[in-house]
């Protein structure tokens, strides 16, 4: 069993910058990937991001490639998301996920924290 405490969130302006960060603790002594995913309010929960384990392959949802950046501190059992050039469509609540290493499916979940752009 993995515990996932995402934090960071907050209400940033259009052009704003955040990091979130997603603390793992448990059973970390097993390799995960790891991976963010949104919810919009009405909307379904989307995948923005992910990173294997080892740091060495990441994924992005279109809509963010070349404003975030998924990376892992496998020392600190930690992985953030820089989110630069923040956009109101980036408006959501963000989580961090968990899953088994080279499958992409995320079974272990964050409480989420809220990111709020304004325009």
């Amino acid at each position: 069993q993995v515990q996932l405490v995402d934090s960071g969130g907050g209400l940033v302006q259009a052009g704003g910058t955040l990091r979130l960060s997603c603390a793992a603790s448990g059973r970390t002594t097993i390799a995960y990937d790891m991976g963010w995913f949104r919810q919009a309010p009405g909307k379904e929960r989307e995948f923005v991001a992910g990173i294997t384990w080892s740091g060495g392959s990441t994924r992005y949802r279109d809509s963010v490639k070349g404003r975030f950046t998924i990376s892992g501190d496998n020392a600190r059992n930690t992985v953030y998301l820089q989110m630069n050039n923040l956009k109101p469509e980036d408006t959501a609540v963000y989580y961090c996920a968990a899953g088994a290493p080279g499958t992409w499916q995320f079974v272990y979940w964050g409480q989420g924290t809220q990111v709020t752009v304004s325009s």
